[in-house]
């Protein structure tokens, strides 16, 4: 208790937590929509296109916290929302623009970053420093964060009607395009909550790993939502802790986390668990 004390008198360490539990809950919520709509590879590529969009707020507006988040933004819109509009538009599938798209933003903000000299600097953008988190960065996750939950809530039956079934969307009135974009652009806003704390390189695994730890036990909806919401702020918050105590870096040391949790989940599951199916198996042989 003492360490503990000791530890959270310091005010970085306080910010710090305070991110954790936002980022946490809101990746974990907002991550359940992503694992049950099967899109972590498309949420993957989106989170690599915040890389040049801090490489081009930096040229607009030098390298800081403001640009970083502000271009970041902007750029997973425009490489998400763009290849949407070329997979309506034409033969070529969302996957393949994206692919496109986001490996030539990433290499012109590598061009950019080259030319501006800021490699040693853009560091904490891509793998995350939550001890450098500042007010402004707590009062921009919180605001964020609450948008992007109040809408999802809002709008969770018609979103869940287009993740089962666009066609039945269709027909109840809903335009399955529109709610693709919706959604694409609350992923694009939960990863750039997380910018500052875990990077862009990282951010996919705090949004994905909740909810699909989730998945592997419960099959409501709403319990994946909810339950990736506090499995993600309570690892999240624990990661802050662990890693002052271990003296790591806490966002890679928090998807490492991440990943262990599901590993478990994926071994012990009651129902869909690695032991479970190899019970399975041996009950039939045995019959």
């Amino acid at each position: 208790m003492e360490t503990l004390q000791d530890m959270f008198s310091f005010q970085f360490n306080q910010r710090a937590l305070l991110a954790a539990l936002m980022i946490g809950f809101l990746n974990g919520y907002a991550g359940g929509y992503v694992v049950l709509r099967k899109g972590s590879l498309f949420a993957g590529a989106l989170s690599h296109t915040l890389f040049p969009g801090i490489a081009i707020g930096a040229i607009i507006a030098g390298l800081n916290p403001y640009s970083a988040l502000v271009g970041a933004f902007v750029m997973a819109l425009v490489v998400g929302l763009g290849s949407q509009g070329v997979a309506s538009y034409s033969r070529v599938d969302r996957e393949a623009a994206m692919a496109i798209f986001y490996t030539a933003a990433t290499a012109g903000g590598l061009l950019i970053l080259e030319r501006l000299g800021t490699y040693v600097r853009v560091e904490d953008y891509l793998f995350g420093n939550i001890l450098r988190v500042s007010n402004w960065d707590l009062w921009f996750m919180f605001w964020a964060g609450f948008a992007v939950l109040a809408v999802l809530i809002l709008f969770q039956r018609p979103l869940l009607v287009f993740i089962f079934s666009p066609e039945l969307a269709a027909s109840h009135g809903l335009s399955p395009r529109a709610m693709d974009y919706l959604l694409a652009a609350l992923v694009v806003i939960t990863m750039v909550t997380s910018l500052q704390a875990v990077g862009a390189l990282l951010a996919l695994g705090l949004l994905v790993a909740p909810a699909a730890t989730l998945y592997l036990f419960v099959n409501s909806p709403r319990l994946i939502f909810w339950g990736g919401g506090l499995l993600g702020m309570t690892l999240a918050a624990g990661s802050v802790v662990l890693t002052n105590l271990l003296n790591v870096q806490t966002g890679p040391a928090l998807v490492v986390l991440l990943a262990v949790v599901f590993l478990i989940g994926f071994v012990l599951s009651p129902r869909y668990g690695l032991l479970a199916r190899f019970r399975a198996v041996q009950d039939i042989r045995h019959r």
